[in-house]
């Protein structure tokens, strides 16, 4: 049975989701439709990378992933499948594929389709569900389009070292206003090699000087630092808005001060 998740701008006010769900179902009606989310700010494709990176490994190879945001074609930005990890992505490239994967992925197919509508602005129930469903059929991604041999790139921002600071800046607020912050426990460990440390933010008054292991080690609405499951830097309150109790926003600058 097919898995075919959806991940869009939409919200979940207007008929979209339905939509593109009754046009699966009209094709494929044992499908498997995961929502992962329709809340991503619009056209936010940095976000969105955010959320997809941290979902999709826990989906079984085969998996279907309809990505809409963003996602009218353009020439610079064609309609396109790709397959990695042994689970497929539906989306326009503009940039989004590059922000989910670090490497060149496995098979990159620009979408040849005809679609059944006269109108252009609703690719993913006119577009991306009839791609879904042929790749849920058994049938080969190749017949969808013809191969590209790469993918438009969009670089995120990246952490930078300078003497004994690390500068990072929030990637990510989630629905508990636990902040994240593009410095990976990797990235961390490799510069701080056991030195202390102290985690600041929008002044000198704002800093964390220990690394938890979850929310519960500190009292409740006292801030904490940790890596959680992300594998980048969360800035929290225990059972509070770190966002807006510590007026964190996103882009907002993070340092790492090695002391």
């Amino acid at each position: 049975m097919a898995i075919i998740t959806l991940t869009s701008d939409w919200g979940l006010k207007d008929h979209y989701v339905g939509a593109v769900k009754g046009a699966i179902l009209k094709l494929l009606p044992d499908a498997r439709i995961v929502d992962i989310s329709h809340q991503i700010p619009v056209f936010d494709l940095n976000q969105a990378a955010f959320i997809i990176r941290n979902f999709y490994p826990g989906f079984p190879d085969g998996t279907i992933h309809i990505l809409a945001i963003n996602s009218e074609a353009a020439i610079e930005t064609p309609h396109t499948v790709v397959l990695q990890h042994g689970q497929y992505f539906i989306g326009a490239d503009n940039g989004i594929f590059s922000l989910l994967f670090d490497e060149k992925p496995e098979k990159i197919i620009e979408l040849d389709i005809i679609q059944d509508s006269d109108y252009f602005t609703f690719p993913a129930r006119d577009v991306f569900v009839k791609a879904a469903c042929h790749i849920a059929s058994g049938k080969p991604i190749e017949e969808l389009g013809h191969p590209k041999d790469k993918i438009l790139q969009k670089m995120p921002f990246q952490p930078v070292i300078q003497g004994d600071l690390i500068k990072g800046k929030v990637i990510y607020v989630d629905n508990y206003e636990n902040v994240f912050v593009n410095i990976t426990e990797a990235l961390f460990n490799r510069a701080t090699k056991g030195r202390k440390y102290a985690v600041t933010f929008r002044s000198p008054s704002y800093r964390i000087t220990a690394i938890s292991k979850s929310y519960k080690d500190v009292s409740q609405g006292d801030m904490l630092a940790l890596f959680s499951t992300s594998g980048y830097l969360e800035i929290a309150i225990r059972e509070g808005k770190a966002s807006s109790l510590l007026g964190l926003k996103m882009d907002q600058l993070v340092t790492v001060e090695l002391l």
